[in-house]
């Protein structure tokens, strides 16, 4: 399914990381934002990856499911990806 994940994480280390692993499952739209199209276990993996990994007294992660219907409705407004550059497959 579409899915936004933002963060805001204090620590440039921890935030470094989280970056470098929301890389593997999706592309970054934004600074601190990330469009994916997850399964449930994907989107288990990012929360175990939050309570392992980050300060959750100080850091924030917010992850948003998003139907296709929903897709439809979005407003993209100058420079910037989409959900359907997500559409392509590496050999």
């Amino acid at each position: 399914m579409n899915t936004v994940v933002t963060y805001d994480i204090v620590a440039n280390r921890r935030r470094a990381r989280f970056h470098k692993f929301l890389k593997e499952l999706g592309i970054r739209s934004q600074r601190s934002v990330f469009e994916c199209r997850l399964d449930d276990r994907e989107i288990r993996q990012i929360r175990q990856y939050c309570r392992d990994n980050l300060d959750l007294s100080e850091d924030s992660v917010r992850i948003y499911r998003v139907c296709s219907r929903c897709m439809g409705k979005a407003v993209l407004q100058g420079c910037g990806v989409t959900f359907s550059q997500l559409d392509w497959c590496i050999l």
